[in-house]
């Protein structure tokens, strides 16, 4: 649709930026934290590991004043469920309950809104052990694990995220680090994850009523490859696979029709307690964050037909015969690491999930990732204002059609080490001095598009050419 005026932004828009614990602050096994199993994973080849990744553990007031000078309204960051209970189950460690209090402290100082994702892909070592998701204790392990972070950071913390795209742990397991296994397993995984989650919004919600929570999935618009039916019949089913499932329970506390029938010819139906889908009706979350990088597209595969292999990376739609397989988009360019580039994509997949829920959303992702190169203590990265600056007028699109969106943080704040393709991967508005395997002097400097974002935030998304 073609709109003559663009509507305004909220005037309490909350502009920010996002960071994942394991991704950025380093300190892997420093003043008590435990390994996670991003830390004891087999590391991608020829890229490095999180031990150090930006050392933001060492450089957090640092890096948190360079966010207030861009103006963040907010910073969505992560939480790391080793660093405060360093098995997963046992003794709380005072000295991470104390970092993260510090952190919140330091952005509320600059009037920094506090957007806390409790998990994001680093299940402690020690709960893996013992089986992960799919055992179910580590539901309980879960609840107890965000009792304490409520108990702790409930009377500063205004927003909270549940779990951390978990549509793409069970999708693509091995790209993010949580393993490869059998779909039935994935799914009983993803049961335990949604159950833990329903469980711990309803506890948010009665310990700490004057705070909001939700999922933080990663959610795109899905198309059909072309117009045959059987496409569309497809993505359809793909879209409900990938999207609907994970914020059909969100909000209504139901699992979506296509999917348990997608799972019940697939064998991969979940086992349940008895109270479980009462426990999944009994929660609702009060608003929807989703990160988005690109849409999908995807065809039929028809039973009998070889299975496309392809990379794996959870940006990239995946094939299960007998149903759909993902696609190239021709009419989309890519990004110098090979994700496509859909902007249009995002006021759809906006529409789409407002239109669908009528929850107010907030996106906790949005980005792209580049080879940045330093010159003389500058950083020309006019291709990531160019992604964001698109973005963000699709967006606005969106909040012209009638979508109600309160927020928008892009990835990532700082440079940090990439899941699949290390450091050389940056996504940030600061530049962090090191390479994949020469840490160097982990300095920092501001980036063109620093610059870019603080004017974006100080005209509240109106001036977007710089």
């Amino acid at each position: 649709m073609y709109h003559k005026e663009m509507k305004p932004f909220k005037k309490d828009f909350l502009w920010g930026s996002a960071t994942s614990a394991y991704q950025v602050e380093g300190a892997w096994n420093e003043d008590g934290k435990g390994p996670s199993v991003q830390d004891v994973k087999e590391i991608v080849p020829d890229t490095s590991d999180f031990k150090v990744a930006t050392d933001h553990y060492h450089h957090m007031q640092e890096d948190i004043a360079l966010l207030a000078e861009m103006g963040f309204k907010t910073y969505r960051f992560s939480i790391s469920w080793s660093r405060v209970i360093p098995d997963g189950d046992g003794e709380v460690n005072p000295k991470g309950i104390q970092f993260y209090s510090d952190l919140i402290d330091e952005c509320l100082k600059y009037g920094i809104e506090p957007l806390v994702t409790v998990y994001h892909f680093d299940l402690p070592q020690g709960l893996a052990e013992k089986g992960g998701w799919e055992n179910r204790a580590t539901i309980d392990a879960f609840v107890r694990y965000c009792d304490v972070l409520f108990d702790n950071f409930g009377d500063r913390i205004k927003l909270w995220l549940t779990i951390n795209e978990q549509n793409m742990m069970i999708l693509h397991g091995a790209a993010v680090g949580t393993g490869e296994s059998s779909i039935k397993s994935l799914y009983q995984q993803n049961h335990h994850m949604l159950v833990a989650q329903a469980l711990v919004m309803n506890l948010c919600h009665k310990k700490l009523p004057h705070v909001k929570i939700g999922p933080a999935p990663n959610i795109s618009a899905v198309y059909p490859k072309t117009n045959n039916p059987a496409d569309v019949e497809a993505a359809d089913l793909y879209t409900a696979i990938r999207n609907w499932l994970y914020l059909d329970i969100a909000v209504y506390g139901v699992y979506n029709h296509q999917v348990w029938a997608y799972l019940e010819e697939n064998d991969a139906l979940p086992d349940m307690e008895p109270d479980d889908l009462a426990i999944l009706k009994s929660a609702e979350c009060d608003f929807i964050a989703f990160n988005y990088y690109n849409s999908s597209t995807v065809e039929a595969l028809p039973s009998g037909t070889e299975r496309k292999a392809g990379k794996k990376d959870q940006q990239l739609s995946d094939s299960q015969e007998g149903f759909f397989a993902g696609s190239d988009n021709e009419y989309l360019p890519y990004t110098e690491f090979g994700w496509q580039i859909d902007p249009t994509g995002f006021r759809t997949t906006i529409n789409q999930i407002y239109s669908r829920y009528r929850k107010p959303l907030i996106i906790t992702e949005n980005g792209l990732g580049g080879f940045d190169k330093l010159e003389d203590g500058k950083i020309h990265d006019t291709y990531r204002i160019d992604y964001l600056r698109n973005h963000i007028k699709q967006m606005n699109l969106a909040v012209t059609d009638g979508a109600d969106v309160f927020g928008y943080c892009t990835w990532s704040a700082i440079d940090l080490i990439s899941t699949h393709q290390g450091f050389r991967k940056r996504y940030g508005f600061v530049y962090v001095n090191r390479e994949d395997f020469d840490l160097k002097d982990l300095k920092r400097y501001r980036k063109d598009s620093f610059y870019w974002y603080k004017g974006v935030i100080a005209s509240n998304g109106k001036n977007l050419e710089g």
